[in-house]
């Protein structure tokens, strides 16, 4: 079992910068795949990156690469997704989860999810 909660959302202008936390409890964190996936309104939730359990696969969306990265430090139970060169179009309710493996882009990969922090980017 992985309880996950989402920090670090926030207002941001077009242009800017966010670091987005994921704090997890349970035993299994450090051998499970974590990802982010975002939801915007009147649309569906999409992948945003996902990291292996060591760090030696990170997953990005074509939309992020570049500007996104995700990163993890086991040692205190948190993944980070950190956001840069920040648009419009990346606003949205931000989601963390627990998978098995970072290779996986689809929601029903991921078992344990967050209740998520909303991102907003102004033009």
């Amino acid at each position: 079992q992985v309880q996950l909660v989402e920090s670090g959302g926030g207002l941001v202008q077009a242009g800017g910068s966010l670091r987005l936390s994921c704090a997890a409890s349970g035993r299994t964190f450090s051998s499970a795949a974590m990802g982010w996936f975002r939801q915007a309104p009147g649309k569906e939730r999409e992948f945003v990156a996902a990291i292996s359990w060591n760090g030696g696969l990170l997953n990005y969306a074509s939309s992020v690469k570049g500007r996104f990265t995700i990163s993890r430090d086991n040692a205190k139970n948190t993944v980070y997704l950190q956001m840069n060169s920040l648009k419009p179009e990346d606003t949205a309710i931000y989601y963390c989860a627990a998978g098995r493996s970072a290779a996986a882009t689809a929601k029903a990969a991921y078992d344990y999810w967050g209740q998520g922090t909303q991102v907003t980017v102004s033009s």
